[in-house]
């Protein structure tokens, strides 16, 4: 059963049910200024930013109570892991 609510979100027979961007040249994407750029990604490189700094300091907070670099804790990993 197809709601009013789904029928905005189906587009109409015979049209396209894609838009295509025109082609461009090769880098142009990552230097031309386009609204997606800024609006949609800010939220996930923010997101993106905040797991690498938790992970930094998991990987920190690991060596202290380690006493061992991160490849120490690798190995470690490796040789429980398959032993």
């Amino acid at each position: 059963m197809v709601t009013e609510k789904m029928k905005q979100y189906i587009p109409p027979a015979g049209s396209e049910a894609f838009s295509y961007e025109p082609v461009e040249r090769f880098g142009e994407g990552l230097t031309t200024n386009r609204p997606w750029n800024v609006s949609a990604l800010s939220g996930v490189e923010r997101l993106n930013g905040r797991v690498a700094m938790l992970g930094f300091l998991a990987a920190v907070v690991g060596e202290r109570l380690s006493g061992e670099g991160i490849v120490g804790q690798l190995a470690a990993v490796l040789r429980w892991y398959l032993g």
